[in-house]
């Protein structure tokens, strides 16, 4: 009898993951993704390299001979994180999206958890659901750990988007979802607000959040700081002119 290969199931799940040199972090940190999404659904991973000039494209090249589930996208010049993201969702097979940063401090065992929230929400829900994590104990140090606590209670009161932590990188939404969102750089700080603007929901998940133990961070406090306060004031805009008609498709 000759032997036949069945056909590829489509990925449910596409976890997008950007990355400007972090090259030490690559081969780790997808080990991590496939143990904790293997054999709990149909998933594939989607890097984007963002201009990195280190041996980021190199060892993702190397990763791609062992891991099959991987597709690389190159920046050919630095475009920012949110940029980044936005490329990986446009090009990404999966009907939802999973996000993590690509420093391995977000843990990909937590993906799981995001998944089956998402699943447990009522079927009318779902198409408007994002689901964020909660770094409740960060691992960072202290002056990081202040700012971004003072961040997100201005923001949480300023935007009421009801989120203690939206500048998490792990977050799962229906790709249909993040594609209707407005898209500015940045805007993935932003993302429960914009998901709020655009009639959907948001729920929040502990998660696990680890200290850095290759390269180096490419956010300080300053550089965070001043365009932050911008795009807030942007996104504060964004949502007083926000319209969503309630649509009777008649056939």
């Amino acid at each position: 009898m000759t032997g036949f290969a069945l056909p590829e199931l489509p990925p449910e799940l596409s976890v997008v993951v950007p990355v400007k040199n972090e090259a030490e972090n690559i081969l780790p940190l997808l080990g991590e993704i496939h143990m904790a999404l293997q054999g709990k659904v149909v998933f594939e991973v989607v890097y984007v390299d963002d201009g990195s000039d280190d041996a980021t494209p190199a060892t993702l090249d190397e990763a791609r001979l062992i891991h099959p589930r991987l597709h690389v996208i190159r920046h050919q010049g630095s475009c920012g994180q949110s940029q980044a993201v936005a490329t990986g969702v446009k090009h990404a097979r999966g009907s939802l999206i999973a996000t993590l940063d690509g420093d391995g401090q977000n843990d990909p065992a937590d993906l799981p958890a995001l998944l089956e929230r998402w699943r447990a929400a009522p079927d009318s829900v779902r198409p408007g659901l994002m689901i964020t994590g909660w770094r409740a104990n960060r691992r960072d140090n202290e002056v990081r750990r202040l700012s971004s606590k003072i961040a997100n209670t201005v923001r949480s009161k300023l935007l009421n988007d009801g989120s203690p932590d939206s500048g998490s990188g792990i977050k799962l939404l229906p790709r249909a979802l993040f594609l209707d969102l407005p898209r500015f750089n940045h805007m993935h700080r932003f993302m429960a607000a914009l998901v709020i603007r655009a009639g959907g929901s948001v729920q929040t998940v502990k998660v696990n959040h680890r200290p850095r133990e290759r390269g180096v961070s490419k956010y300080g406090v300053w550089n965070r700081l001043w365009v932050g306060i911008v795009d807030l004031f942007g996104v504060m805009w964004l949502n007083r002119r926000a319209s969503n008609p309630v649509v009777e498709i008649r056939d």
